[in-house]
Order: C-alpha cells, then structure tokens, then sequence
C-alpha cells in the first residue's frame, strides 16, 4: 500500500470523473447517446474538459487537512473560510443547500448552525478525501465526515452516505477487494442501526451483485430510469454497486456510471475519487488526464496539492496550502459559464 500513490490517485479520479461526467449532467441515457454516442470523451470545450463544484470543494477538503488534520473543529473553521472564499469567485451551478449554508456563514452564523435540513449528496461527493487520509484511524475518520457534512446538511441521510464514500475510499487504498457482503457488514457496523430504510437499500447492493445485475439495471429498480438523482439514497447506492463490481478498472467504472444517466458529473467523481484510490495516476486513461483545459485548478495543481496531502500524512506534520486568487477564480468562472451555457444550447440541437 503506497499512500502518497492512493491520495493521488483519489483526487485525479475524482477529478477526471468530474470532468468526464459534467457535460451529461441531466440527461437520460438514450439522449446521451444519440447525441454524444457510446465513447465517453472530454466534450465541454470541443474535445476538452472542466471541473466543477465536485472537485473544486474535495480539493479545499484536502487543503483542510493541510493545515488541520489533526483537529477537527480547527479543520472545520478552515474549511468553513475556504467556503466563504469560493463563494466570493462566482461559483457556478452552486446547489441550492450548499448556497443557503454559506451564505449563512457569511453573515455570522457559526459552523455549527450553518447547515440546513437536506439529503442532497454534497456531503458526499467531497468525503473520499477524508477516507483515504484518514484509511487507518476510523474515529477520526467517522469526525471529519461528520464535521464537513454538518457545515452544508444536517439531515442524518446526508452523513450517513458521505461516511458510506470515505469507508469505500478507505477499503480501496488498502488495495484488497472486498466483497459486497464483507462492505455490508461494514455499513451495518458504522452506521446508525436506526436507519433502517438505509440498511436495506444497502442490503439489495448485495443481493443485486449476487444475481449478476448491471449498475444500471440496480438503477432501474431503484426506480431511477430517467437518471440518478442527487437524493443522498439514489447517488450513493448506485455508487457504491458499480465501485463494487469495479473496484480495480477505472474506465470501465466511469463508463457503467454515466450510463446511468442523472447527475452524472457528481456520481463519476465520487466514484472515480474510490477507484482512483485503488488503481492510482496510472490506471486513469492517459488522454482523459491531458485532455483536461482549467486553471487555477489545473491537473498540475492537484498533483502537487496530493504531494502535498502525503507529506503531511507521511509526516504527521501540518503543511501549507496552495493558495489561489480570487479575480483569477472570477474570470476563471465567468468563461465557466459561457462554456455551460453554450454546451446547454447544443443539447436542445437534433438528434433527439
């Protein structure tokens, strides 16, 4: 198990996912073919790729625990600034929790307040960070997932499946596959035995790997035919099925999601931040990692943001974080948004 490898891994997957996933964002699963076809490529800007809040709020995750790793009320005032901060750049496509929790931060309201009731799966998509650090410590682990989840969410769904992604994350650095039986038994310990809604919809993971079911077939009965929702109950399971039956190819695993449909940008993330744990750099397709057109957050931004990350877990020792402006944050966004503007305008084009 080489960490420095994982954490890397992690956030270029999730990275990369982001940015595969983000222009099919919405849509169901034939449109996306007769539009795009079968071959999933970077396709926002002609043959490029973006990111988006995915990515952007696992990053300020991991420049967090730069800083605070080894407190987590401190690694929650952090986090809670860099919020403060992202906001002042004009974010675009900010859900709406997530919008309502910072501005509330903004004018004063503590941390600890700050949240408001939703099941939405921000929490999540920023949690496989904090698994992968934290891969070795589950009581610190289960802390920090808590305490990033309660910033934006307070609904117990919320935690319950961000702490379900950084287990997942934390499974996949030990480099080991697990079976979907043995990832139960893990959910059933770590999870409240109250949520029985929960612990049954992860139970038919179970069932449904055994019986040979595609991801989008487990979708399907799940009642998501038109596309994965960004309900904490529909992102998460459906995540957690197609990691399961992909644990070590990160291709094939991204492709299986997006067929899926729905919110597509978040749920290739989050699964590609678990498999990317796994499989590291090199086993994310090499033309999906060139091919990605962003800056401040460029792909070498968040390599040396992982270094970094493994330094500061190697050495147990509180690092720097990379700093970025917010003018070049706000042009940055603006040219965001006319990229997802114009791509919104092809979608209504034929074919339909």
């Amino acid at each position: 198990m080489n960490t420095h490898h994982a954490i890397k891994g992690n956030l270029l997957g999730l990275a990369v996912g982001d940015s595969i996933g983000l222009p099919f964002e919405g849509l169901c699963p034939k449109r996306r073919i007769r539009l795009f076809g079968k071959d999933l490529c970077h396709c926002l800007l002609w043959n490029k790729g973006m990111f988006s809040d995915d990515t952007e709020h696992s990053c300020m995750i991991a420049q967090s625990l730069i800083s605070h790793f080894d407190n987590h009320e401190s690694f929650a005032k952090c986090f809670a600034n860099k919020l403060r901060f992202w906001l002042l750049g004009l974010p675009v496509g900010i859900g709406m929790s997530t919008l309502k929790s910072i501005l509330k931060l903004c004018v004063g309201i503590s941390i600890k307040k700050s949240g408001v009731f939703s099941a939405g799966n921000g929490p999540a998509m920023r949690s496989s960070v904090i698994g992968v650090f934290f891969y070795d410590d589950y009581e610190q682990l289960k802390k920090f997932v808590y305490t990033s989840t309660i910033i934006s969410h307070t609904d117990p769904k919320a935690y319950n499946g961000a702490l379900t992604i950084a287990l997942a994350s934390s499974i996949a650095i030990k480099q080991a596959d697990i079976s979907p039986q043995d990832f139960y038994k893990l959910i059933v310990e770590c999870i409240d035995k109250e949520d029985s809604e929960y612990l049954s919809i992860m139970r038919t993971i179970v069932t449904s790997i055994d019986q040979g079911e595609s991801t989008m077939d487990f979708a399907k009965n799940l009642g998501l035919e038109k596309g994965v929702s960004g309900y904490m109950y529909h992102t998460v399971p459906v995540v957690i099925h197609c990691w399961l039956t992909n644990q070590c190819d990160y291709k094939k695993g991204i492709t299986e999601i997006i067929e899926c449909g729905g919110d597509s940008d978040t749920t290739a993330s989050i699964l590609g931040g678990i498999i990317g744990a796994r499989v590291g750099k090199e086993g994310i397709p090499e033309d999906w990692l060139k091919n990605i057109a962003d800056y401040p957050r460029s792909i070498q931004w968040i390599e040396g943001l992982s270094d970094e990350l493994a330094r500061v877990k190697l050495t147990q020792q509180a690092g720097i974080q990379k700093k970025i402006s917010v003018p070049v944050l706000i042009l940055r966004n603006i040219l965001f948004f006319i990229a997802v503007l114009t791509h919104g305008f092809r979608r209504l084009l034929p074919p339909y």
